[in-house]
């Protein structure tokens, strides 16, 4: 067999295109969440905590050349060290929500796949009266 057909056969089995179709999914589903992360619920925290913007919190770890504006772009661009503590904090609270909702979608999953319980058996049927009669023959033949 050649490593072509080998390769083909590996690459159109179901679950390897069913990992495929994940991952391009996952990664919209990501962009959506980081949407949401970014543009719905960062305001709000940062109304909440004094109109802070999480994207701007930073730490200068070098020295600022004069003429240097002071926002985190700014300083990016001039090639100075920033320990950009705002983007960690932003991508934390952006795996939080991307994780609750995956996980409510799993729990919901798995609560449409349980299925119903089965009733008991039921009592097996009585024997037809041909066989009862038969039945009786032969115990009678037995004393």
């Amino acid at each position: 067999m050649g490593m072509m057909q080998e390769f083909r056969e590996f690459a159109v089995k179901g679950n390897v295109v069913d990992l495929a179709v994940g991952v391009i999914i996952g990664g919209a589903f990501g962009k959506i969440v980081d949407s949401v992360v970014s543009d719905l619920i960062m305001p709000v925290v940062g109304l909440v905590f004094g109109k802070l913007d999480f994207s701007n919190l930073f730490v200068v770890l070098g020295t600022i050349p004069p003429g240097t504006g002071t926002t985190l772009d700014a300083l990016k661009k001039a090639g100075v060290p920033v320990f950009a503590y705002g983007n960690f904090l932003t991508v934390a609270v952006n795996f939080l929500i991307l994780a609750f909702i995956i996980f409510m979608m799993i729990k919901q999953i798995n609560r449409l796949k349980r299925e119903a319980p089965t009733p008991a058996p039921e009592a097996p049927a009585a024997p037809a009266e041909d066989i009862v009669l038969l039945r009786e023959i032969r115990d009678s033949l037995k004393k």
